[in-house]
């Protein structure tokens, strides 16, 4: 036992000599979201995290509120080296990945901190092949939302014929087509702005960021349900990754585990269940449960959207329903199964 602890002693001071001796590493990492947003004091306590792990070697400059490109654009800013870590949201560009877009089917992941740990753990199998370009960090789910609307309140999924509405990402866009809604691209920060102008009747959005991006100010109903997760991810610059030591590039490789999803995602998810009750207490908001049979009209309504996801996972050469049971199974596994 007392030569296993040398060895470990000895390892981990070799590791410390070498960070030591490695080059500093000025890394940017850009976000889409405004400063104040919860998911911002996350990503400082991770860079903090890993500038300690580095022995300093290390440091991570957060650049929040879309400061070096559009939120559209983060995954290919990661790739391209405009940043060197990105807050990457897969459903703002549709089609590009089916894998993970899984994540964002309605009624399948209950919860945002469990569930983003079931689908960070999923996903890691495919990542490697789903964006190549980058080097996958994580992925985590915000707390799941419902639909909120403007003028006129949604109740069964009919009514969403004929309204314009905001969608959370690609297949949510795809639910909304399917009920004859209209969708009205926008990323986050610009939604407040086309129902401001009534370029859009309604949102799919969790609770907190109503009130975050200001968007209470507009909006007046809300259905009090689960609906659907988003799906995020963090990704990095492979050049800039290749180009660390191996003490830093493993200081890394710790910091973009599941577990790191988990911390990532729990403070956010807080944040966006709070703001039911805020919403709640606000004059003129009305926020509204359904009844077993409204309920069971939305999860009959969104069935066809499995089969949708489904082509795409075929024909990039994946058995969908093999993939499908490994992600039920991991959101069995870590408590977060609808």
């Amino acid at each position: 036992m007392k030569h296993l602890t040398a060895v470990a002693l000895a390892l981990a001071s070799g590791i410390g000599a070498a960070l030591a001796q490695d080059k500093p590493v000025d890394l940017k990492f850009s976000h889409w979201v405004p400063a104040t947003h919860p998911i911002v004091k996350a990503s400082e306590q991770w860079a903090d995290s890993i500038k300690k792990a580095s022995n300093g070697t290390i440091n991570i400059t957060i650049y929040p509120a879309q400061q070096l490109g559009k939120a559209f654009d983060h995954y290919d800013m990661a790739r391209d080296g405009i940043a060197d870590i990105t807050y990457a949201n897969p459903g703002y560009t549709p089609g590009r990945f089916p894998v993970i877009a899984a994540g964002e089917l309605p009624f399948l992941l209950a919860n945002a901190k469990e569930g983003s740990a079931a689908l960070d753990s999923w996903y890691r199998k495919y990542a490697p092949k789903e964006m190549a370009e980058v080097r996958f960090c994580l992925a985590f789910v915000h707390d799941p939302g419902t639909f909120h609307s403007t003028r006129k309140k949604i109740v069964v999924p009919a009514d969403v014929a004929g309204m314009k509405i905001r969608p959370a990402g690609a297949t949510i866009a795809r639910f909304v087509t399917l009920l004859g809604g209209a969708n009205v691209q926008a990323s986050a920060v610009e939604a407040r702005d086309v129902l401001e102008k009534n370029v859009a009747d309604g949102i799919t959005f969790p609770w907190g960021s109503i009130v975050l991006f200001g968007m209470d100010k507009v909006l007046k109903y809300h259905i009090d349900t689960a609906l659907y997760t988003s799906v995020q991810t963090w990704v990095m610059n492979k050049a800039k990754y290749e180009a660390m030591s191996p003490a830093q590039k493993k200081v890394i490789d710790d910091h973009c585990t599941t577990e790191w999803a988990l911390k990532i995602a729990t403070p956010w998810a807080d944040f966006e269940a709070g703001g039911r009750d805020k919403i709640k207490a606000i004059a003129g908001q009305e926020v509204y449960p359904l009844t077993p049979d409204q309920f069971a009209l939305w999860r009959a309504a969104a069935q066809p959207l499995i089969g949708e996801w489904a082509e795409p996972m075929r024909k990039v050469g994946y058995d969908p329903k093999a993939a499908l049971d490994e992600l039920k199974g991991s959101a069995a596994k870590y408590n977060s199964a609808y």
